[in-house]
């Protein structure tokens, strides 16, 4: 189990299309040293979740899993979608406030890492990655994140436990 390090990379990877929003605007206002910066950041923290996830499919253990409820989990993205969009409303980009946009992100990284509350990815679902609430037969609700596409509950899946309330299916989809 991965626990508080694949919360937070699934995050800082869902967030990254702000990032890369931040860029455009900065190369537009002939920033163009930020702006390298901050897409180098947005395209690392992508390719290190990629990483973690494949890395999860290859070596945890696998155990099986049967659903009793599905729901999918990556429907709710608009508010990401406005999070994505809301850089391009900035007027300039060098008058951001930096002393309150990095401890924000780091106290939103910190409570994603302990809390609960991550259920999906949009820019993962690009890459066709699924996201499901299950419900275990014990009533345990779970997320999880797979390749395949989910209509019934009825077939048993080999996941592995990416964090406490995270599952990953092991199987190619």
């Amino acid at each position: 189990m991965l626990n508080a390090f694949a919360r937070i990379l699934l995050t800082s990877s869902a967030i990254a299309p702000v990032g890369l929003t931040y860029a455009w605007v900065a190369y537009m206002q002939d920033q163009v040293k930020p702006a390298i910066i901050i897409l180098a950041v947005s395209f690392a923290a992508v390719a290190i979740c990629l990483l973690l996830l494949g890395y999860a499919r290859k070596n945890l253990e696998g155990s099986r899993f049967q659903a009793k409820e599905i729901e999918a989990a990556d429907r709710e993205n608009m508010g990401f979608l406005l999070l994505y969009l809301l850089p391009l409303f900035t007027s300039q980009f060098n008058t951001l406030n930096w002393q309150l946009w990095i401890p924000t992100l780091i106290i939103f990284a910190m409570i994603t890492a302990t809390g609960y509350n991550y259920h999906f990815n949009p820019l993962l679902g690009l890459l066709k990655w699924h996201f499901y609430k299950v419900q275990s037969n014990e009533g345990v609700t779970y997320v999880l994140i797979t390749k395949k596409q989910l209509r019934t509950a009825a077939n048993a899946v080999t996941v592995g436990q990416l964090t406490e309330y995270i599952l990953i299916d092991l199987e190619d989809a």
